[in-house]
């Protein structure tokens, strides 16, 4: 959970590839939205929120960039 409020808030969560929809961490951001709202809610908007890029090195001398894409939920509590 990125932001809470009494009448809702925004849920970030990373995907990898194309599809956000198939991520595992998707399920796991609306069963936080449903903890939030127990009357239910409804989605404000969502797209892609601001990832983060970090640098890997397997082997020494050799890194490698990898960018990390995450998706965002914004939502609002009945």
């Amino acid at each position: 959970m990125l932001q809470t409020t009494d009448t809702g808030g925004i849920v970030v969560y990373p995907f990898k590839g194309d599809n956000h929809l198939v991520s595992s961490f998707r399920r796991d951001a609306f069963r936080l939205i449903e903890q939030q709202c127990k009357a239910g809610y409804s989605i404000v908007k969502e797209g892609e929120a601001r990832g983060r890029t970090r640098v890997a090195s397997p082997v020494p001398g050799a890194e490698e960039s990898i960018r990390e894409r995450r998706w965002g939920i914004e939502f609002r509590c009945k």
